[in-house]
Parts: C-alpha cells; structure tokens; sequence
C-alpha cells in the first residue's frame, strides 16, 4: 500500500501532466549578454539582463515612461538642484542595506566601468556635476547646466553595493560581486550560451513567480524557433516574421506582438556634390536635392513592405517617434505612396530620366534587412532611380558607412531614453566630436540644431515636448533621414503563460506570469 501510494505521489509532482506547476522558467534569447557589470557596455542584451538582477533609481516600464525604482520620489529645487526621496528598508542581494552612499558611489563608479568600453555609460552621467548625501535615504544631485533628461538618463545606471565603487568590469565578469537589488540573484553565466538566475525572495517589488530562471542564447534564429517547438524552452524572443504564423497554428502555443522603439530608416549623402555611389547625368550627387529625398519618399510603398516583406510585424512611419512618444508631432502627414508624384519631383529636380545609385544595407542586423533594402531598391528602380542593392554583414557595413564610403544607406535607431531627443541627436544633429555621431549622411541644419538644443535646456515638459516636435517637423520636412518603419517585437510562449510586450524589446521574467 506505501509503495503503491508513493509511486502515485511520485507520479503527480514529476509527470508532465499539464496539471503540475514548475517554478522553474527557460527563456531563449537572441543576443549575448557581453558582461555582467551593468555599468560596462550599453546595448540591449546587456541592459535587459541588467534589469533582472539591478534597479535604478527611476526605471523605463514597457512604454518606456519613467516610473519610480529604488527613489519613491524626486522634486526639482532649481534648474540644476534635484532631490530623491530614497525607498526604505532595502536590501541587495549580500543582505546589505541600500542607501545614499550606494547612489553616490555607483554614479561615480561609472568613470572606472567605462574605461575601454565600445558603448560607455558615460555620456548618462556627464551632466552631472556633483551628489551628495542629504540623510541616509535622500540625495541631491547637482548638473552642470539645466538637465530636462536626467530622470530619462538615470533609468540606465545600475545600483551597485557602495563597497563596490572600485570593483572592476573583470570582477563581476567572472561571477563575483554581481550584486544588485532586483528581482533575481546572480547564479551563473557562460558567455554565448546561458546565465542563471535565482529568486530575490527579498525584493522591495514583490516576489517573482519563478524560484529559478535559466536565459539561453540562441543566435540563429531556426534554433531559437526549434528549441520552442520542442519545448525546451517556455519562451523565446524575437520570433523570425517567417514562423511566427506556424507557431501561432500551434495549440500549445502563441505569439504576441506590440510596436517597437526602433525606426528603420533611410540616410542619404547630404554633404558631397560627387558622391561615391549616387551620380546624376552631369556627375553630381542627386541626393542634395530635397526634391529628390521627397521623390525617393513617394516611391515607397511602406504598406506592402510591412505586410508581405515583415508580415505585419511593423508599423508604417512617417517620422522618427511612434505615435504617444515624448516629442511625436500630429502635424506630420502619414507618408504617401505614388509612383507618378515621385517621377514629377524627379523631373522637376532636374532628372526626368532618373539617375543611377548604389543602395547599401547590411543583411544580418535587423529582422529581414536584406528583403527590406532589396524591395526599396526595385521601388526606386521603377520610378527611375536605377538601382542597385548591396547588402554586407554589420560587422562591416557600419564601420564602412560610419567613413561615408556609401552614399544611401538602411539604418535602424533605437529610442533608448524614451524620447525624441534620443534619435533626432544622434541621426539629425550637425556632426561634431560630440554631436550627431549617427548621422552618416551629414545632414545640417542650423534651425534644426537650435530647437533641440533649447528642448535640451527646457525643464518644463510642455515647452521641451514642443520644440522637439519643432525639430521633427523641420528634420521630416527637409527629409534629413527618410522613415521606414517601426519593428514590431514579437515573442512565443506557451500558451498558459503571459507577458506584457515592450517597445523597448526587453525580455524580462520578472513579468512573465503562469495561469497555473
């Protein structure tokens, strides 16, 4: 009768019955995490793995608007001058508790992490001139002039144990020291293939639904979509436009999708009267010419390429911010298809036979980059832009269109501070040592620069929120970059599971929830 009783128990708690509740979670991801100094290097991978295991003091929720972390509040004292109010009776992860010092010593931990670093965390903290400790669970921090973008630019600094201050990248790199205050404790991690995580049952936040988590890393895309078709894993990101459609067809399974922060866009040469690879009849670079950029507008059908090339898993842009962006503008029209209107620009620029240019892309970067340049290249082609489309891995077409070898390029830009001001500097902004390091077709405008840099200065919200959408109406108007699109982010789970998707793409198991 006992063996028989237990064989039973052993039956309930270790079949693979639908009926059994598993505390463990297998999410596959697409890209690496790089390190785990979450101060080190700035890219996705690495900032979402960061969010499982760190906080900041404010934090970006799936809309990417600032919601309170570890500061409860925050007041502004003058145009230099901010206080947070600290959250009491936090705990990291060595049982430590968390106060001013460890604000204090983690913004200026961030010189040492960012030596060496192919993306710095630096560039968040250079408005700040100085913090200080008011009481253990207040701060006040000084900026070098007004900063509007503070709260945006704190959302990506990591919180980090005061002791720490100068514990180096390599430390944390090998699994020590990888303490913070979120969600999950650090377990392990293998570079290329995995890191484990282990349940905070002390976050501030509440406790996560998953006793232990384990993110595998599955760059090739068929792998990824394998893995979850045979279930071994609950859930993976980043699901090609190809299988989301036999995923969904799966009874066991489903797939949801939500608009992204990142635009696929156009950078045309807005600099050289001879440019490599766009020539006109007389030998010089059409693409100077607004009435070309506007012709090459028209010419694309933004609507077919999101259905039949993306399969829907895009949005149509018609500017740099999705709609209910910080510094989106209404008054920008929906882009228009037409043929016909773009050969009449064309002719009234002075070309009504066209002329012929070279299209360069990569072919591994984005969701499908290589069909995206390739059907752009054949609608340029049939107005009379005689094209040709050269697609290359980003290993190389980055480093080659950052030189200016090409003269039309596909990029794509990432809304990674919530707001205008995060791609309208980087790919719109006059080129300088510090100004518009995006911007590969060197497109200058002196009125454009003005309204951004003022929105840089502005406190108020209303005003900034005006002159960025300024910048976007003159920056759209003369076509210094041409939008494409918005990527959609699409994850696959099974199907009693549950998760809020992000524009910003993050994979994070903190919110992934169980019907069960």
């Amino acid at each position: 009768m006992k063996k028989s009783t237990l064989a039973l128990l052993f039956t309930v708690l270790f079949s693979s019955s639908p009926w059994v509740y598993s505390a463990d979670l297998n999410i596959g991801l697409a890209s690496s995490t790089t390190s785990m100094d979450p101060q080190f290097y700035v890219g996705g991978a690495n900032s979402a793995m960061a969010r499982n295991i760190f906080d900041g003091l404010v934090v970006q929720d799936e809309k990417q608007q600032i919601k309170p972390a570890l500061a409860t509040d925050w007041k502004v004292i003058d145009d230099k001058t901010w206080e947070f109010a600290l959250r009491p009776d936090v705990k990291f992860h060595d049982g430590s508790d968390f106060t001013a010092k460890d604000v204090i010593a983690s913004i200026k931990r961030i010189a040492l992490a960012s030596k060496n670093s192919p993306s710095s965390y630096a560039p968040y903290v250079s408005d700040i001139a100085e913090v200080t400790e008011v009481n253990p669970l207040t701060v006040r921090i000084k900026t070098k002039e007004a900063s509007p973008l503070l709260l945006n630019n704190l959302s990506r600094v990591s919180i980090l144990p005061a002791r720490l201050e100068n514990v180096p990248t390599e430390t944390l790199n090998s699994g020590k020291e990888v303490i913070g205050t979120g969600p999950f404790k650090f377990v392990s991690w293998v570079p290329d293939d995995r890191v484990v995580l282990a349940r905070n049952d002390d976050y501030w936040g509440g406790k996560a639904e998953w006793d232990n988590v384990t993110v595998r890393v599955f760059k090739n895309s068929s792998a990824r979509v394998a893995a979850m078709l045979s279930g071994d894993v609950d859930m993976i990101e980043n699901v090609p436009t190809a299988d989301s459609r036999n995923i969904e067809k799966n009874q066991q399974l489903k797939t949801i999708s939500t608009p992204g922060n990142r635009v696929i866009y156009l950078h045309m040469d807005q600099q050289r009267d001879g440019s490599p690879f766009a020539k006109g009849p007389d030998g010089k670079n059409p693409l100077l010419k607004k009435a070309v950029r506007q012709a090459m507008s028209l010419a694309i059908n933004r609507q077919a390429i999101v259905d039949r090339v993306m399969e829907g898993q895009a949005v149509v842009a018609s500017q740099l911010v999705p709609k209910g962006y910080f510094g989106y503008s209404a008054s920008i029209p929906a882009p228009v298809y037409s043929p016909e209107k773009a050969k009449q620009e064309l002719a009234a620029a002075g070309y009504p036979n066209g002329f012929t240019l070279t299209f360069h892309a990569s072919n591994d970067r984005y969701p499908n980059d290589s069909k995206i340049a390739q059907a752009i290249g054949q609608m340029f082609t049939r107005v009379g832009i005689k094209t040709e489309v050269v697609t290359m891995p980003g290993s190389v077409y980055f480093s080659r269109a950052s030189r200016q070898e090409f003269s039309l390029i596909m990029g794509g830009a990432a809304i990674e501070t919530g707001e205008a001001s995060g791609v309208l500097g980087p790919l719109l902004e006059t080129f300088g040592p510090h100004a518009g390091q995006g911007n590969r077709g060197r497109y200058s405008n002196p009125a454009f620069d003005k309204k951004l840099n003022e929105a840089r200065s502005t406190l108020d919200e209303a005003k900034r929120e005006a002159l960025l959408a300024e910048a976007m109406n003159i920056g759209m108007d003369e076509l210094g970059v041409i939008p494409v699109m918005f990527l959609s982010n699409t994850w696959a789970m099974k199907k009693q599971y549950t998760y809020v998707g992000r524009s910003d793409a993050y994979t994070l198991p903190y919110f992934v929830r169980s019907a069960q």
